[in-house]
Parts: C-alpha cells; sequence; structure tokens
C-alpha cells in the first residue's frame, strides 16, 4: 500500500477561505441559505467551513444541518457490511431556503443523489448546490457535478482518497492511497 500526500494543512487552509468566499459571493449574509454536511465525513468539512465563515468573515446566524443518508443510498442492500447509520440532525426547515450540501469527497455521485432525496422530509428547497474539497472527476456513475470544489483528482479505481481533520485525524491532510 502507497500514500501520496494530495493536500498539505496550508492548502487545505487556503483550500477552505477560498470555499467560504465563493459562498459569500453567491450567498452574501446566509439568510436564506444553509449549510448540510452529509454525515459522515462531510459534517467536518461543513463545521470547518461554518468556523471560517464566522471567525474570519464575520457571518452570523448561519444555519447548520447534518444528513444522515444511509437509507437512501441505491446500494443500501447491496454491499457485504452491515452500513451503520449516523445521526441527521437538522432542526430548522430548508423550505425555500438555498441548501448547500457539504460532503468531503465526491465519487460517483451516488450520496449527493440519495441527499436530493432525504433533504426533501424537511421542506422543498428553492436551490441546491453542493460544495466539496475533493473532486474525483472520472468516477461518477451519475451526472452530478459540485458548485465550488477544492481540488480535482484523477484517481484511479484502486485509489482511495483519504481526507483528515485536525480535531478528529491529528491533521488537515488529503492523501491518495493505493492498495
Amino acid at each position: 500500500m502507497s500514500q501520496k500526500v494530495l493536500l498539505t494543512s496550508k492548502e487545505v487552509h487556503i483550500i477552505l477561505h477560498r470555499l467560504a468566499c465563493q459562498l459569500i459571493e453567491n450567498h452574501l449574509d446566509f439568510s436564506n441559505t444553509v449549510l448540510i454536511g452529509l454525515q459522515p465525513r462531510g459534517k467536518y468539512l461543513a463545521e470547518r467551513i461554518k468556523q471560517v465563515l464566522e471567525s474570519d468573515y464575520q457571518i452570523q446566524d448561519i444555519k447548520l444541518g447534518f444528513l444522515d443518508i444511509t437509507f437512501f443510498r441505491d446500494d443500501f442492500r447491496r454491499g457485504e457490511k452491515t452500513l451503520e447509520a449516523n445521526k441527521t440532525q437538522i432542526d430548522f426547515l430548508v423550505e425555500d431556503k438555498k441548501v448547500v450540501f457539504i460532503d468531503d469527497v465526491l465519487y460517483t455521485g451516488r450520496s449527493i443523489n440519495a441527499a436530493l432525496t432525504a433533504i426533501q422530509s424537511f421542506g422543498r428547497p428553492s436551490e441546491v448546490e453542493l460544495l466539496t474539497l475533493i473532486d474525483r472527476r472520472f468516477s461518477r456513475h451519475l451526472p452530478i457535478q459540485p458548485d465550488y470544489r477544492g481540488r480535482q483528482v484523477d484517481a484511479i479505481n484502486n485509489e482511495k482518497v483519504i481526507v483528515k481533520w485536525e480535531g478528529n485525524d491529528g491533521e488537515d491532510a488529503v492523501y491518495l492511497v493505493t492498495k
């Protein structure tokens, strides 16, 4: 197994700020926008984006929720391993709001497809956007593209992208791992 650094801590920091600025360009004060981190790993990116928006750009009252898509996936019963559900934490309606889905890696697009179905339980958004740290652009199974992307990665199928977060994994970094 080999491991290559795709993003260092400094590069992750720069990308988080760029993504935050792009969100501000399109959503200004976020009064009609909600951020939804996709469980499990999109939660960490969503929390960091919110933190950057609040601390570095003084945007207050950002609504942040976390959406579990486990039982909405089209491959829910196909795998060998038993899937474990995460917690959905959305204490607001998304009716007529601009929703920004946040996930760490966009791979096949199936998670986003599941999220589009799952979010309907919380109302009908006026629009939905996608922010992702890593876009594995040649791996898509569905016609889904990010509105905001940190970095495009051309990874082949036996390669895996691993995103690590300081508060959870001890470092901010992204690795490409070959099995």
